[in-house]
C-alpha cells in the first residue's frame, strides 16, 4: 500500500529547498509514496515547491511574533483560518507522517497531526530553535537537528542530530559553468548572498564598494526584490533571486559573502568556500543568525562582521581574504567539516524506517 507523508514550512526559500532536498531523496528510496506540500497560500513556496513537480495545497498563515504589534492581533485570525484548513486537509489526505521543516506557516499543519494523532518529525536548522519549532516539538515524535549544540534545548530525548539538507543541486553543481556564466576570465569571483528576500545592508555596502571592486574581482550579487537595481557596470553582476545557476555561482566562487541564514551556510559548507558573514543582528531578528556565524567562527570557517559596519572595514577583509589563497583554502576546508554525509539522505532515510 503506497505511503502519504506530508511536507509543511515555508515563508523563506531557507525552509523550502532544504525541504525538498529530503523530499526528493525520499522519492527515491520508494517512489510509491506520495508527497503533498502544505505552505502558506500567499508564500513564496507555492511556486518553488510546484515547479519541483510536486502537489501544493495552500491554506492562510500568520506570523508568530515574540514583541508586540498591531499585527498579531489580525494574525491570530489567520492561524486560526490555517489551523482549520489544516485540519481538513489533514483528514482527507490521512497521511502517514508529517515532515515540518519550519517557518511560521508550518505550525497549523503540525498541530492538526497532532490532534489527529498523525506521526510529525520536526527539523530545525539553526543552532537554536526558533518559536516555530517549540511550538511544533510539542507535537512531534522526532526532532531533526543540525548542531550536537542544539540537542540541549530538546531535553525529553527524541531529538537525533542529522546535519542541515541542502538541495542535490548543490552536489552537481559546475564551478566551470558558474565561471563562464559570470563571464569571469582570469579574475577571482565574489558571490554575494542577500537570501529570497534580499539584505539591504549587504546591498548598499556593495553597491558603495562595486565600482573599486570590480578592478579586481568580478561580482555577483544577489539583491533581492524588495531593494533590487540593476547593475549597468562590467563586472558586476545584479540579480534579484538566483534559482538555478546559484549552485555553479557558489561552486565557481572564491570568497562568499552573506548573511548567516542556515540554508545559505549549509549550501556554501558543502562546496567548502571561506566567507565573510553579516549577520542579522538581534535587533532584527531573534538573534538565530549571530549564533549560526558564531559556530562557523570558532571553527575557522568564516569572518563575522557586525554591529555598525562600514563600507571601509568590509572593503578591508575583502582585500585581506582575497590575497591570501592559503588562508581561504583553510576556512574552506574548516567549513566542509560541518559536513558529513548527506544529511538528506540521512533524514530520507530516517523517515522511510518509520513508514516501514
Amino acid at each position: 500500500m503506497n505511503k502519504t507523508v506530508v511536507f509543511t514550512g515555508g515563508g523563506t526559500a531557507g525552509h523550502v529547498y532544504p525541504g525538498l532536498s529530503v523530499a526528493e531523496a525520499l522519492s527515491k528510496k520508494d517512489n510509491g509514496i506520495r508527497i503533498v506540500w502544505i505552505g502558506s497560500s500567499k508564500g513564496m513556496e507555492a511556486e518553488i515547491v510546484r515547479e519541483a513537480g510536486l502537489e501544493f495545497i495552500g491554506i492562510p498563515s500568520g506570523k508568530l511574533r515574540r514583541y508586540f504589534s498591531v499585527k498579531n492581533f489580525f494574525d491570530l485570525f489567520r492561524i486560526a483560518a490555517g489551523l482549520i484548513k489544516a485540519y481538513r486537509v489533514m483528514r482527507k489526505l490521512k497521511p502517514d507522517l508529517v515532515f515540518s521543516k519550519g517557518g511560521f506557516v508550518s505550525v497549523p499543519p503540525v498541530t492538526a497531526a497532532g490532534l489527529l494523532k498523525i506521526p510529525v518529525f520536526s527539523h530545525e536548522s539553526d543552532l537554536t530553535p526558533g518559536l516555530a519549532t517549540r511550538i511544533n516539538s510539542r507535537f512531534s515524535e522526532k526532532i531533526l537537528v543540525s548542531y550536537e549544540q542544539t540537542l540541549k534545548f530538546f531535553p525529553s530525548g527524541n531529538a537525533v542530530v542529522a546535519g542541515n539538507p541542502v538541495r542535490a543541486a548543490i552536489y552537481r553543481a559546475d564551478g566551470v559553468n558558474g565561471r563562464k556564466l559570470a563571464d569571469a576570465g582570469d579574475k577571482k569571483i565574489i558571490l554575494v548572498i542577500g537570501g529570497s528576500q534580499g539584505a539591504l545592508q549587504i546591498n548598499l555596502l556593495i553597491q558603495e564598494l562595486a565600482r573599486e571592486l570590480v578592478k579586481d574581482f568580478v561580482i555577483i550579487h544577489q539583491m533581492g526584490s524588495f531593494s533590487f537595481k540593476q547593475s549597468t557596470l562590467e563586472g558586476y553582476m545584479t540579480r534579484d533571486f538566483i534559482r538555478a545557476e546559484l549552485p555553479d555561482f557558489i561552486a565557481a566562487s572564491d570568497l562568499i559573502i552573506s548573511r548567516a541564514g542556515a540554508s545559505t551556510l549549509w549550501e556554501t559548507a558543502s562546496l567548502g568556500k571561506p566567507a565573510i558573514l553579516i549577520p542579522l543582528g538581534s535587533g532584527s531578528s531573534r538573534g538565530d543568525q549571530g549564533k549560526n556565524a558564531e559556530v562557523f567562527r570558532e571553527a575557522g570557517a568564516s569572518v563575522v562582521l557586525d554591529g555598525d559596519l562600514k563600507a571601509q572595514r568590509l572593503k578591508e577583509e575583502i582585500y585581506h581574504l582575497m590575497n591570501d589563497d592559503e588562508l581561504r583554502r583553510k576556512m574552506g576546508e574548516a567549513a566542509l567539516r560541518f559536513v558529513k554525509g548527506n544529511p538528506s539522505d540521512k533524514i530520507s532515510e530516517i523517515i522511510k524506517e518509520r513508514l516501514g
